[in-house]
């Protein structure tokens, strides 16, 4: 046999040997394993029945107490207190016996066996959780800390509520394997866990927007602050519990939590403060989250469900801790006592068949709520302060029903129903931000009337404009669309429902619609009509038909003029399309009737208010265009050091109004009319102003029941609804007309309504040339003696007016800076215009004997921001009041430096007419470059030299450095003040930039700043 095959055999049999005794072991493996499992068994039926007859037993002991001797009471006190001792000993028992999964982990584990029955396993297990808990505590706080004082991109904070959720739905399910294996935690420690990984979700699903950036920091704050506090606490607990084990006075499968325990006293109450600090932090974020969810313009419902979970979690740590702590207290001082020596399997210490249990368990104070009650309560609370910071005390209803609210309750929102009821075929509805469009849709209604046809206006904002597929049900219909165009190429706020509707169906079928569009716009801004081209492109291609030319209106030239020369074309087309002979009453239609009030409560007269009565007296957010806020003027200075003119510097109050505002934001201020210029009108018209009226609308179902806020004064409704400083329209000199005694005045008045040359070229000159308003022209034309209700219904409504912000929210939360130039002109007539709005805020004294002045007012969001990268540069170009949004775009950019950021070039162009005149902001723009701020000022004085310069002159003396600014790093060009001129010069000098130094053609540099402007870098904020 060779020798290598002696050795294989030989090796071979040792192995088969040591194999068959491995497979006896195994079978005694499986036969002691098979005992266990009945011994398993035994004991948990044992411990079952014992608990039951223990059970019987002490109610049987407390049976014979009563009546008992005091030798059987002895012995019966003896027995109780053994039955007392009995729990522990099973409790101690069970912990190393197979346990059930409790409902959490067999949901999520199935019905799998989680117990560990070696005492090393439960260790180890125990300590892995701790060191999870710790490490990515920690990673959570560094993760934090990044996104706040770092960066603040969506994505990453995407990530860090993911690893919050990831992290408490893991920390639940280690918990709840722990407890099944001897671990006491209280259970609203691991239930508050539940809460914060639903929170956590929440927060991932939370939209981006202004509620989330407003919210975001204040949240990473507070998990930062929270994760710092739970390393503090796993420090320090793991060495008082480490303590606590050697001295045999805890369970070594105790753990440290997130809260305050039984055993946490000495060198741990100076984690107290930190723990309620963190409490009152979690009902500060609730509460701010619900001030949030009254906001207008918060529609989530992630910010209503996050300040529930924060109040829950509030109520549940604020409660348990305390609860906590009055135990510790009431018991410190108290000797524990003494309960004897139980044999049995201590986890107090595993390598002891017997110990001394030094703490029972009842030192584990027993909760004073429920885990459902907490949530429960919390629940009922969080709905309590959410409803009382929401709700609205209940108004008085007026004596008259109709005259209650400028608008009824409820609306019908079918248009096509409504139009059925009344009988009415032709809809024409209006997108107006200043009211001209709402104004041009009435004329068109009643022109309908006039050619044998019925009209309504109607505000696309209150109807489903889904139902224009529908219009086809009603014989002979029509809708025509007013629509005004607003800031750069958008639609105005009511319309811009309508707008997403019309971008987002692109499978209505509009086949059935006739239709036909009047756009309202100006040619000096950039995107010139865009909405009213839109509609009547995009109703086009959803299949409707256009049975008229879009109507092109512009403001810059004589807008009145387009909408008279389109309409005198469109209502003869409109007649030949339906078959109708093209008759045209020319009687006066009237729209509203008069009912004066004798006897009226005056405190149910509007005074002013331009939404809910007495609304100025009792302020209640959110503030809007129907609801403004009455802010205090705290400051009205001048800014100029001389001329003629007067630029003022004013400052609005908004403390406690809950008003956001970002830079670039503008704010809108409703202004009221001369007081004299109103007198005026009363003597020339002979009427007592102070009679309290209401016009009531003659279609009874029109949503629009009065044409403003009824009851009221001719005084009031002059003051503060109507428009009696505008020169007015040619409907209104054609209404007026048949009020004139003269012959000629008749004559003039309707020659001036029509869209004849003559009548053109005599309004063009008598009434828009000479700056003529209603009262001027009822003074040159002695003979016209109209109704004042007449009068008050045909008058436009007086509008809010719009500035731009002139300070940044992060430097003054509670305060809004307006930068204007006061107006005030000459006529051919020889009269002196005033401005309504610049000259009532310049007469705002800050205080009015005793009073302090206020301005009503809103925000209006703006797209006129800083680029979202601090780092980009910027480019102000903004002369004379242009600099408005600019002084706040400079105060922002600075406090971003002071907060540690890289901030980009920040330069500016800034023109005016003379350096010791009107060089307004000049020590704060001066300031603002001394410090870095500003890191180039140029300044363009156009009449301080023979040769006038303005800031497009500066740029292009500037080209080289603006130029690398603009197309190597990505700066973005801001452009605020006057469109017709100033705003396309600087387009062309930067045109001309752009041919000189790259290299372009002018079509090519054109084109090049278009996409600018398409990409959010080339932004204006202008008027004409």
């Amino acid at each position: 046999m060779p020798q290598g095959l002696g050795v294989v055999l030989e090796e071979w049999k040792c192995l088969d040997k040591e194999y068959q005794q491995l497979q006896e072991t195994h079978r005694m493996y499986l036969q002691k394993l098979d005992e266990i499992s009945k011994l398993q068994n035994n004991c948990s039926s044992s411990i079952s029945s014992q608990r039951k007859r223990l059970k019987e037993v002490s109610h049987l002991v407390e049976k014979c107490s009563k009546g008992a001797s005091e030798e059987d009471a002895k012995t019966l006190d003896e027995i109780n207190e053994k039955i007392k001792m009995q729990p522990n000993a099973f409790s101690e028992m069970e912990a190393f016996l197979p346990k059930k999964n409790g409902l959490y982990l067999s949901l999520v584990l199935g019905h799998v066996n989680v117990t560990l029955l070696s005492k090393q396993s439960k260790f180890a297990y125990k300590d892995e959780y701790e060191k999870f808990k710790l490490y990515h505590t920690v990673l959570l706080m560094l993760f934090s800390f990044i996104c706040y004082f770092f960066v603040s991109y969506r994505f990453l904070d995407a990530i860090l509520n993911f690893l919050l959720v990831w992290y408490y739905c893991t920390l639940t399910i280690r918990e709840s394997i722990l407890i099944t294996n001897g671990s006491r935690i209280k259970g609203w420690w691991v239930f508050h866990h539940y809460i914060s990984a639903f929170l956590s979700g929440v927060m991932l699903t939370w939209p981006d927007g202004n509620p989330y950036k407003i919210f975001r920091n204040q949240f990473l704050a507070y998990s930062l602050y929270q994760s710092l506090v739970q390393c503090l606490q796993c420090y320090y607990q793991s060495g008082c519990l480490y303590r606590l084990r050697a001295l045999g006075e805890r369970h070594n499968m105790d753990l440290t939590v997130e809260g305050f325990q039984s055993w946490m006293w000495k060198g741990l109450t100076f984690l107290l403060p930190f723990l309620f600090f963190g409490h009152f932090w979690q009902l500060f974020n609730s509460l701010s989250l619900f001030r949030m969810a009254q906001l207008s313009d918060c529609k989530e419902w992630q910010v209503l469900m996050c300040g529930l979970c924060f109040l829950i979690l509030f109520m549940g740590n604020f409660f348990t801790t305390v609860a906590v702590v009055r135990h510790k207290v009431n018991s410190r001082n108290q000797k524990p006592k003494s309960i004897g020596k139980a044999k049995s399997v201590n986890m107090t210490d595993m390598d002891a068949e017997t110990s001394t249990h030094t703490e029972p368990a009842v030192d584990e104070e027993e909760p004073l709520f429920s885990n459902l009650d907490l949530f429960l309560f919390s629940l009922i609370v969080g709905l309590v302060i959410y409803w009382f910071m929401s709700r609205k005390k209940p108004e008085q209803i007026p004596e008259f029903k109709k005259l209650d609210t400028t608008a009824p309750t409820t609306r019908e929102t079918s248009f096509i129903e409504k139009m059925k009821k009344t009988g009415k075929n032709i809809i024409v509805f209006y997108g107006s931000q200043t009211g001209t469009g709402e104004e041009f849709s009435n004329r068109l209604s009643k022109d309908a009337q006039r050619y044998g046809m019925k009209g309504m206006a109607a505000d696309p904002e209150e109807y489903e404009m889904g139902e224009l597929a529908r219009l086809s049900e009603i014989k002979n219909s029509l809708a025509i669309f007013c629509m005004a165009t607003y800031g750069e190429g958008d639609p105005t706020d009511n319309a811009q429902d309508f707008y997403d509707w019309l971008q987002e169906n692109d499978d209505e079928d509009l086949s059935g619609l006739n239709y036909t569009v009047f756009a309202l716009g100006n040619k000096t801004y950039e995107h010139y009509n865009a909405m009213g081209k839109y509609v009547d492109k995009r109703l086009e291609e959803l299949g409707a038909k256009r049975i008229f030319d879009l109507g092109l209106g512009d403001d810059d030239g004589n807008l009145e003029e387009d909408f008279v020369s389109w309409r005198e074309q469109f209502w003869p087309a409109v007649c030949e399309h339906f078959g109708v002979e093209a008759l045209g009453d020319d009687s006066s239609i009237r729209q509203y009737e008069l009912k004066e009030h004798t006897d009226l409560n005056m405190n149910k007269v509007y005074t002013g208010e331009i939404g809910r009565l007495k609304s100025f007296e009792v302020q209640k957010p959110p503030f809007d265009s129907k609801n403004p806020f009455l802010a205090p003027v705290t400051v009205n200075r001048r800014l100029n050091k001389g001329g003629n003119r007067h630029l003022m510097h004013l400052e609005l109050d908004i403390t406690g109004s809950k008003i956001r505002y970002e830079s670039g934001d503008h704010v809108a201020v409703f202004p009221t009319n001369d007081s004299a210029l109103v007198n005026k009108l009363g003597q020339i018209l002979g009427v007592d102003l102070d009679v309290v009226i209401s016009l009531n609308n003659l279609d009874e179902e029109s949503n629009k029941k009065h044409p403003f806020p009824c009851p009221t004064t001719y005084r009031t409704a002059l003051t503060h609804y109507l428009d009696i400083t505008h020169p007015p329209r040619t409907n209104v000199l054609y209404e007026l007309a048949q009020y004139a005694s003269d012959p000629k005045d008749q004559e003039n008045m309707r020659k001036m309504a029509s869209s004849s040359p003559e009548g053109k070229a005599l309004y063009q000159s008598w009434v828009l040339g000479a700056s003529r308003n209603i009262l001027a022209i009822l003074e040159d034309m002695p003979s016209l003696k109209p109704p004042v209700d007449h009068l008050c219904e045909l008058l436009p409504r007086l509008q809010a007016r719009y500035y731009s912000i002139a300070s940044s929210s992060k430097v003054h939360p509670n305060s809004i800076h307006i930068c204007a130039v006061v107006v005030e002109y000459e006529t051919v007539t020889g009269r002196i215009n005033k401005g309504v709005a610049t000259n009532w805020l310049k007469n705002k004294l800050v205080t009015d004997n005793g009073h302090k002045s206020t301005v009503p007012m809103y925000i209006r969001k703006s797209q006129f921001r800083l680029p979202f990268k601090t780092t980009n540069p910027v480019i102000m170009i903004g002369p004379g009041t242009g600099i408005a949004p600019f002084m706040g775009f400079i105060q922002e950019r600075g406090w971003l430096k002071q907060q540690g950021k890289e901030v980009g070039e920040t330069v500016m162009f800034f023109g005016c007419r003379h350096k010791n005149e009107d060089y307004i902001y000049q020590e704060e723009l001066e300031e603002a470059e001394k410090n870095g701020v500003l890191t180039q000022l140029n300044v363009a004085f156009s009449r301080d030299q023979e040769q006038k310069v303005y800031v497009q002159h500066l740029l292009k003396k500037n080209k080289e450095h603006i130029w690398k600014l603009i197309h190597s790093d990505n700066a973005h060009i801001y452009v605020c003040g006057d469109a017709k001129n100033m705003a396309k010069d600087v387009q062309t000098a930067l045109h001309e930039i752009g041919e000189e130094l790259g290299g372009m053609t002018r079509t090519q540099a054109t084109d090049y700043i278009k996409k600018l402007m398409t990409k959010g870098r080339y932004s204006q904020d202008v008027w004409s």
